[in-house]
């Protein structure tokens, strides 16, 4: 659906008319159409990027969290590591001011930490990490298989990742949000160590949350 940015007119009839009456009609019913258009205009069209595909990982907890589990709901995941020397600290303080931002607790939007280091990052060192940032339990982080978690950042969510080389070479990893809609479709990226990008994140997570999104 294009939006109509404006009907072009001042919305009242004319005081004169170089028609006769009998032509009017065809008028009133356009503006009419453009009218009804126009009232759809703040209801924000996000695209559909891809899906995210079934995934069974393990929660910090200890407890399994599968791809079903979060389907009915509004997320966010973003992919970092607890011994990341580079933008990881940053992203995780992003999550930790969207908890706020956007009623994580409520369980209206959920976030998701996939750890890209899962040979290190055991449950018992991912809740550590979550308490140092104040994670709520809205806030998930997840771990699983070095493979599993590979082939569900390249090949699910489309995203870089890259640690095929030996245990001293830097893990390369994606700084991207993903907004994930209830039927689990990818619905945008996000830079999160961009200001502007992360306000649109807010914006678009919100309208999902409360149906003002298609």
């Amino acid at each position: 659906m294009i939006p109509i940015r404006g009907s072009g007119g001042t919305g009242s009839e004319p005081k004169w008319c170089p028609f006769p009456p009998p032509r009017r009609a065809p008028w009133g019913a356009l503006l009419i159409a453009a009218l009804l258009a126009t009232m759809g205009c703040g209801r924000p069209s996000l695209p559909v990027l891809g899906t995210v595909p079934p995934f069974a990982l393990t929660e910090r907890g200890g407890d399994a969290v599968r791809s079903e589990d979060l389907a009915g709901q509004v997320w966010i995941a973003d992919f970092v590591f607890t011994r990341c020397p580079d933008f990881c600290p940053a992203l995780t303080g992003r999550f930790a001011r969207l908890q706020h931002q956007l009623d994580v607790e409520t369980n209206r939007v959920r976030l998701v930490s996939f750890s890209v280091d899962p040979t290190h990052d055991t449950p018992e060192v991912l809740q550590r990490y979550a308490t140092r940032a104040g994670a709520g339990p809205g806030w998930l982080f997840v771990t699983g298989p070095r493979d599993t978690v590979a082939a569900l950042l390249r090949e699910g969510f489309h995203v870089a990742y890259a640690d095929d080389g030996p245990p001293s070479s830097p893990i390369t990893h994606s700084d991207r949000f993903v907004l994930v809609d209830r039927e689990l479709h990818i619905r945008g990226y996000y830079h999160g160590t961009d200001d502007a990008d992360v306000a649109r994140l807010v914006r678009d997570a919100a309208a999902l949350r409360d149906g003002r999104a298609s």
